[in-house]
């Protein structure tokens, strides 16, 4: 399968996990290379499961022309299309099975001599093990949680933050004219970069996050001592995945069908709940959910994925397969895949950016 030998003809390209700005500038940053280098590109249409399911278009470059500024996927994309994780109905019930099979008979079916694998840790640990089954692999970071190890920054993060950002700016000026605190929900699941890095540019004047399991009386505290100074509205940014100590991560749902079955949500109501009830001051939630996935990407994410894209089809000409572009200062360089995913990238309290919030006096909901 491997075809190290021969020069690299066609190459498969696919947009796993949930959807984020940049992607589509990743498709057109690695196509229009590959174009005129005399390859083929394949798009593997809606992630994994076009793999599974043999779903895929050969792309042309009138295809990724005028896509850079466009969010979303023009391949599609599913976070439910774990080839290991396959579910499948008998009868009136849902099984999981290992469908990986499949995806190589369509890998070697199509005559692909790589494949582009773009998404975040779940679409990394997945090509690992498409890697250990005879595939060629070049991956490219995408997350807007930016949780994944081993680069600086992932795309998608920027556009999302900045999302998170304009809305805290908006929910600031009606929280000063209606004297209120608002609460403020965003996304990342475990980790709490969106929250940390929106909170700090939206200027929030509470943050909580995954990290640090807050203190129900710190926050008290804190909104109160702001009321009592005069400044009679507060800001909380929480991540959805954040927890009080001795609590629990608050569960929206569960699905079977994906790898991770928990689906967060709903710890922006319970936090403006508290608030109210134990502090009187009138309290408001917000929960951004998609709107943090949608839309144009930010500058900085549309040169971030050109940059990846770019040198992930380097990469693949050059068969370093097993490797995943990375961004390390302000330049791209490559990783292992499986360092990529040896751990989670998590905030810590030597983050530059928690220190600095500190020093503006923004509160974690627990002493840092």
């Amino acid at each position: 399968m491997s075809k190290n030998n021969e020069k690299l003809k066609r190459i498969g390209i696919l947009t796993g996990g949930g959807d984020c700005p940049g992607l589509n500038a990743v498709i057109r940053g690695v196509a229009k290379p590959a174009h005129d280098q005399g390859l083929t590109v394949l798009g593997i249409q809606d992630g994994f499961e076009g793999l599974v399911e043999g779903k895929a278009r050969q792309l042309y470059n009138t295809d990724v022309s005028g896509i850079l500024t466009i969010g979303g996927t023009i391949l599609g994309s599913s976070n439910k299309g774990d080839p290991f994780h396959w579910p499948t109905e008998f009868g009136n019930e849902i099984k999981i099975v290992d469908k990986s099979e499949d995806a190589i008979r369509h890998y070697e079916g199509w005559n692909l001599d790589a494949l582009i694998a773009i998404g975040g840790d779940g679409t990394m640990h997945i090509s690992k093990k498409l890697m250990d089954m005879g595939m060629n692999i070049v991956g490219v970071p995408k997350t807007i949680d930016n949780d994944l190890y081993a680069t600086d920054q992932t795309f998608g993060h920027d556009s999302a933050v900045y999302v998170v950002t304009e809305a805290l700016d908006r929910l600031h000026t009606t929280a000063s004219s209606h004297h209120r605190v608002m609460v403020l929900e965003a996304m990342g699941r475990y980790a709490g970069w969106l929250a940390l890095h929106g909170g700090l540019a939206g200027g929030a004047d509470i943050i909580l996050l995954p990290e640090f399991p807050f203190e129900w009386e710190n926050i008290y505290d804190k909104v109160i001592e702001r009321n009592m100074m005069g400044k009679r509205f507060s800001l909380v940014c929480v991540a959805e995945g954040a927890k009080p100590k001795d609590g629990e991560m608050v569960v929206k749902a569960k699905d079977i069908r994906r790898t991770d079955p928990i689906q967060l949500g709903g710890i922006a109501e319970l936090v403006a709940k508290k608030i109210s009830d134990n502090t009187g001051l009138e309290t408001r939630y917000t929960i951004l959910g998609h709107l943090q996935r949608g839309g144009s990407p930010t500058p900085f994410d549309r040169i971030l994925s050109t940059k990846f894209g770019t040198y992930a089809i380097e990469m693949a000409i050059k068969k370093k397969f097993g490797r995943m572009a990375a961004l390390k200062g302000s330049d791209i360089s490559s990783v292992t895949i499986e360092s990529a995913i040896s751990k989670q990238k998590l905030v810590t309290k030597k983050c530059q950016a928690v220190q600095a919030a500190v020093a503006v006096g923004i509160g974690f909901g627990v002493d840092l």
